[in-house]
């Protein structure tokens, strides 16, 4: 089985085995110690990595950049109105440029078909950093944060409460690789996307995980390790469509009482950004059951743990 993922590219967990992505985490945990204890790790000294973000960032971008650094790695920040692809250039001829300008693209985009046709075109690997189908880099620092927080995966229970797009897909094949039980707690009618929910079904079958869909928020929490929550609506919907969405997941935010229905050791967890109010109240963002800030640096370390895995 093959582990290291030296030369591949990094698209989504719906593409890796369960072995590739452990390998990853232990990787990205791995080089956390040797920041945590300020050892040089300057492993990808004299690579050039081009970071293309087409969708605005705050956590990936600037962890991708850190990580790049720390590695030895010079980073290229790419503005997509500056590209000729922004002009009509095809994508193939922009990919096949970076390829020869570049040791890997870091990209953050739209549809998921733009980082394969980026990875179609490119021989050197291609990393990303965020689709409307894939979080891959999350799912890594996800995974981190639960193994530190909660020691092992199998048997734990997450109450996932969000919209369902790239967050979400990640989290259920995550949940299904690795046995952990998930109830997706969402408005009646709201389903996934069919290749995901028939990839994370088939995982199921072989770790044992129960993956539920279910329009009862307390359902979803009774019993729940982990509460995730998920922003109700995504960056660059239109105004109708995202009032629309406020009042679907509103019976679903993440207050106090909801987490009072989980386990008494649930922790929170979210991707981030939180609006406030809206998907999560202040006082669980604040409060110690909360992880986000250890799960946010965490994504500085999972992306080093997957630039090391794909480039070392």
């Amino acid at each position: 089985m093959r582990h290291n993922l030296r030369g591949n590219d990094y698209l989504a967990f719906k593409d890796m085995t369960r072995e590739e992505i452990e390998f990853v985490v232990d990787l990205s945990l791995d080089l956390k110690k040797k920041w945590v204890a300020r050892e040089p790790h300057e492993y990808l000294r004299g690579q050039v990595w081009a970071a293309l973000f087409e969708k605005s960032s705050t956590r990936t971008r600037n962890a991708f950049q850190r990580a790049a650094a720390d590695l030895g790695i010079t980073s290229i920040y790419l503005r997509p109105d500056e590209l000729q692809s922004g002009r009509g250039e095809p994508l193939k001829d922009t990919a096949r440029m970076f390829d020869r300008y570049y040791d890997g693209l870091f990209i953050r985009t739209f549809g998921h078909e733009i980082v394969e046709e980026y990875a179609q075109w490119m021989q050197h690997p291609v990393i990303n950093g965020l689709t409307s189908l894939a979080h891959p880099t999350q799912g890594i620092a996800d995974l981190m944060t639960i193994k530190e927080k909660k020691r092992d995966y199998p048997g734990l229970k997450i109450c996932y409460a969000g919209n369902l797009y790239n967050v979400c897909y990640t989290t259920m094949i995550m949940c299904a690789s690795f046995g952990m039980n998930l109830t997706v707690a969402r408005p009646n009618g709201m389903e996934p996307e069919p290749i995901i929910l028939q990839e994370t079904m088939r995982r199921a079958a072989v770790s044992g995980a129960k993956i539920n869909f279910t329009d009862n928020f307390d359902e979803a929490l009774s019993g729940a390790d982990i509460v995730y929550g998920m922003s109700h609506y995504s960056m660059g919907q239109p105004p109708e469509e995202v009032e629309q969405l406020k009042r679907a997941f509103a019976p679903y935010q993440v207050n106090s009482e909801a987490m009072r229905k989980a386990k008494p050791d649930a922790i929170f967890m979210h991707c981030l950004p939180a609006y406030r109010g809206i998907d999560v109240t202040d006082e669980v963002m604040e409060s110690e059951q909360s992880m986000v800030w250890d799960q946010g640096e965490n994504r500085m370390h999972s992306i080093k743990g997957i630039l090391a895995a794909v480039a070392l």
